[in-house]
């Protein structure tokens, strides 16, 4: 079994402080529109879905870019459990890295998210250069 990991933290006052057209704008860039209304324009959880997001990013070993934003999508079980849902280029690069197990923590302080991400799955199915 191979595991990827990945971790990020975020500033919480970083969302609160942007211009409100600009949030908006990013809010429906970055958000699905199930993360969006689970978050109910909540800071905290917002940053904290940013944060996952970039933590599984991380743990593909994409960072965001080939990986989209909205191709990543954190949503939280009825017991606050988040759970990761790929779509898109991070499905894809999943199913090529052989992941099929995910667990995402997410967590706040005063000031910051963090999230951390691990995967698990098979052998990767990666050509070798």
């Amino acid at each position: 079994m191979f595991l990827y990991s990945g971790i990020d933290t975020v500033e919480i006052s970083r969302l609160d402080e942007v211009n409100p057209a600009i949030r908006k704008r990013f809010i429906n860039r970055v958000y699905t529109a199930n993360e969006i209304a689970q978050a109910n324009d909540r800071t905290e959880s917002l940053t904290g879905l940013f944060a996952a997001k970039e933590a599984v990013s991380k743990a593909l070993g994409t960072g965001i870019g080939r990986v989209h934003w909205q191709d990543i999508e954190i949503l939280h079980l009825p017991t606050g459990q988040p759970v990761v849902h790929l779509h898109g280029q991070a499905k894809i690069t999943a199913d090529q890295l052989g992941i099929h197990t995910w667990s995402v923590s997410i967590s706040h302080d005063r000031d910051k998210a963090v999230a951390l991400a691990v995967a698990a799955g098979g052998e990767p199915n990666i050509t070798k250069p």
